[in-house]
C-alpha cells in the first residue's frame, strides 16, 4: 500500500505536515508495509489536508481534511469512512481537463525519477534527436497555443523571433513573478511539477538556440524555490541539464533569480531590468527582448503556465490541443478561484468553458447560497463580469468584450455583501502602490483617481466624479508606457460600465448599497432591544445609553460606525443603514 500526502502550501498551511509525522510515526513503530510520500496540490485546496491511498492492484482512495487523530481511517483504508472524497466532488472535479497540470498533485516534485517514469523528459528528447528547431516552432504554431502570463500573444510568434535574430548568446526566461491579488497557479505548478517547466523551457530554448535560461521567482515563494533548485540541481546530475543533452550538441543550463516581487516585473522589460540588477522599470518597445532583451541580446520570455503545456503539445500532437478550446483560443486555462466561494483552488478547464460553470458546477456555488454578484478575471488589470452575463465564455475575444481580460488566470468571486466601489478601489490602490513611478500619468494618474475613489467610499463624493474617474482612466491608458498602467483603470471602467448605480447611491445619497463602507453607515436600535446592555459594554466610545431591560439608544454623533453593537446583539435588534 502506498500513501501520498498533498504537501503544497495550501495543504502545508492546513496541516499536512502534521498528518505526515503522525502517519511516517505509526509506520514506524508498528513496522507497517507500507510506502509514505508526499506530492503537490491537487488543486483542492480547500479540502487540505488530502491524503491519497493507492492498494496493491492501484485502485487510489481520496481521503480529504484529515487530522493526525483520524489516520487509523488511513492506515486502516477504510471504505466507509467520512474522510473519503465524496461522489458529488468526484463528479464535480471530473469536468477539469489537466494539461499544464497533469502531474501536480500526482508525482513527488522532489524525484526527477518519479517524472522520468510518467513520460518525463521524453518530449524534449523527441525535439532534439527527431526534429528541427523550425519544426518545433511549427508545431506550436498548430497547437495556437497563447502565452497564459495575461497577453495571450501566440507563443509560436515570440519564438520565431528569436529564433530569426541572429545574435548570440541567446536567453530563454520564465516569468514566475505572479503577483496578482488571490492568483497562485504558477505556484502550485512549480511546488507541485518543477520538472514539466524545465522540460518546456528546454524545448524553447532548442527552438530559438539558447543555451541559457533564467526563472525568475518571486521571493515570497520559498517552498517553489527550493522545489525548482532541487530539480536543477537533479537534472544536472543525470546529464538532462548541461552540455551535449542526450549525446547532441544541444547544451542548455538554468538557474533562478528571486525577485523582491514588486508586481511591475511582471512586464517583460522590467523583469529584464531586475535580472541586470536594475530597477525594476520598464523600457521603450521597439527593441523588443525578441531583438534585444537580457544584455541587449535575444530573449524570449513566457511564464510558468506557457511552458508547463510545451511537453504535453509536443508528446500528445499539436492537433490535439488544437482540439479543445475554442477557434482562436485553444487548449486549457488554469485558473485560481477566491473570494466568497465554497470550493476555492485551482482548476484547469477547456478554453470555452463559460464563467457560470466554473463558479457553481467547479467553485460550487457562493459561499454561504449568498447572491453572486461579479468575479474579477485578470486581477488588477482585469474587469469586473456581473450576474447579468456571467454565461459569458471563458475565451480572450469573449472576456475582452466584457472589459475584462484573460490574465494570468484569477478567478475573485464576489457576492451581494460586497461594495463594487471599494472593490475597485482595493485594487487601484494596489496598482498605485505597484507602480514604479517612471510614467507621468501612471503615477499621478492612479494617485489621483484614488483619491477620488477614497473620497466617494468615505461619504464626500462630488458630483462629477463619476466623469472625472473616466476622463483619468483615458489619459493614463492612453499615456502609460506599460501594460500595468495601461490596464490599472480597468477595474474602475468595468466597475463603473456596470455597477454606475453604486457610484451614483455613494455619491448622491451617501449611502452605500452593500452596507460595507463604514462612514455611510446609520445604526439604530430598535423596538426588539430588552435591554441587555450587551451592545453598551461593547461600544468603544460609549455611544449607547439606556437602562436595564429598557430600550438603547445609539448617540449618531459619537458613534464611529465600527460595527461592534451590531456584532455583538444575539436579538437582531440593530439595523444598519
Amino acid at each position: 500500500m502506498k500513501i501520498i500526502v498533498g504537501y503544497g502550501s495550501c495543504g502545508i498551511a492546513a496541516g499536512a505536515g502534521k498528518v505526515y509525522k503522525a502517519l511516517e510515526k505509526r509506520i514506524k513503530e508498528d513496522n507497517l508495509q507500507m510506502d509514505l510520500d508526499i506530492a503537490g496540490c491537487n488543486g483542492m485546496c480547500y479540502l487540505e489536508p488530502i491524503v491519497d491511498v493507492y492498494d496493491d492492484e492501484g485502485n487510489k482512495k481520496t481521503y480529504v481534511q484529515v487530522t493526525p487523530e483520524r489516520i487509523d481511517d488511513i492506515i486502516n483504508n477504510l471504505q466507509d469512512s467520512d474522510l473519503i472524497i465524496s461522489e458529488e466532488e468526484v463528479a464535480r472535479r471530473s469536468k477539469i481537463v489537466k494539461v499544464a497540470t497533469a502531474k501536480c498533485g500526482v508525482i513527488n516534485p522532489e524525484k526527477i525519477e518519479e517524472y522520468i517514469e510518467n513520460n518525463g523528459y521524453e518530449a524534449i528528447k523527441k525535439c532534439i534527436t527527431e526534429m528541427t528547431p523550425e519544426n518545433v516552432i511549427e508545431e506550436i504554431k498548430g497547437s495556437g497555443l497563447r502565452g497564459r502570463g495575461g497577453a495571450g500573444f501566440p507563443t509560436w510568434f515570440k519564438w520565431n523571433a528569436a529564433l530569426q535574430s541572429k545574435a548570440t548568446p541567446k536567453y530563454m526566461v520564465c516569468n514566475a513573478d505572479e503577483g496578482d491579488p488571490g492568483a497562485f497557479m504558477d505556484r502550485s505548478v512549480l511546488e507541485g511539477d518543477p520538472h514539466n517547466l524545465i522540460e518546456g523551457m528546454m524545448i524553447g530554448a532548442y527552438a530559438i538556440g539558447a543555451e541559457e535560461g533564467v526563472v525568475y521567482v518571486r521571493a515570497e515563494y520559498p517552498l517553489a524555490i527550493v522545489r525548482l533548485q532541487n530539480a536543477i540541481d537533479q537534472a544536472r546530475e543525470k546529464g538532462i541539464l548541461g552540455k551535449n543533452i542526450f549525446d547532441s550538441n544541444f547544451s542548455f543550463d538554468l538557474r533562478i533569480k528571486a525577485g523582491a516581487g514588486a508586481f511591475v516585473c511582471g512586464e517583460e522589460t522590467a523583469l529584464i531590468a531586475s535580472l541586470e540588477g536594475e530597477r525594476g522599470m520598464p523600457r521603450l518597445k521597439p527593441p523588443f527582448p525578441a531583438q534585444k532583451g537580457y544584455w541587449n541580446l535575444p530573449t524570449n520570455i513566457n511564464n510558468v503556465e506557457t511552458f508547463a503545456n510545451i511537453p504535453w503539445i509536443m508528446s500528445n500532437g499539436a492537433d490535439k490541443y488544437a482540439a479543445m478550446g475554442t477557434e482562436d483560443s485553444k487548449g486549457t486555462k488554469v485558473f485560481a478561484l477566491t473570494g466568497k466561494i465554497k470550493n476555492g483552488g485551482l482548476v484547469e478547464v477547456p478554453m470555452g468553458m463559460s464563467i457560470k460553470e466554473i463558479i457553481y458546477e467547479l467553485g460550487g456555488g457562493i459561499l454561504n447560497d449568498k447572491q453572486f454578484k461579479a468575479v474579477q478575471m485578470g486581477g488588477p488589470s482585469g474587469g469586473c463580469i456581473p450576474t447579468s452575463i456571467i454565461d459569458t465564455k471563458v475565451d480572450y475575444k469573449s472576456l475582452a468584450a466584457t472589459g475584462a481580460i484573460m490574465g494570468s488566470g484569477g478567478m475573485v468571486v464576489m457576492d451581494e455583501t460586497t461594495c463594487m466601489v471599494d472593490m475597485a478601489r482595493f485594487f487601484l490602490d494596489f496598482t498605485q502602490k505597484e507602480s514604479c513611478g517612471k510614467c507621468i500619468h501612471c503615477r499621478i494618474g492612479t494617485t489621483r483617481m484614488l483619491e477620488i475613489l477614497t473620497r466617494i467610499t468615505e461619504g464626500n463624493g462630488k458630483e462629477g466624479d463619476i466623469e472625472l474617474l473616466e476622463e483619468l482612466a483615458t489619459q493614463i491608458k492612453a499615456g502609460s508606457l506599460c501594460g500595468l498602467g495601461q490596464t490599472a483603470p480597468n477595474p474602475v471602467l468595468s466597475t463603473i460600465r456596470y455597477f454606475r448605480d453604486e457610484y451614483e447611491a455613494h455619491i448622491r445619497d451617501h449611502k452605500c448599497p452593500a452596507k460595507q463602507c463604514s462612514n455611510l453607515l446609520t445604526y439604530e436600535i430598535i423596538d426588539a432591544c430588552i435591554g441587555c446592555g450587551l451592545c453598551k459594554r461593547n461600544c468603544p466610545v460609549e455611544a449607547i445609553t439606556g437602562e436595564k431591560k429598557e430600550k438603547h439608544e445609539i448617540n449618531q454623533e459619537i458613534c464611529i460606525k465600527c460595527g461592534k453593537c451590531y456584532q455583538a446583539c444575539k436579538f437582531d435588534a440593530i439595523t444598519v443603514d
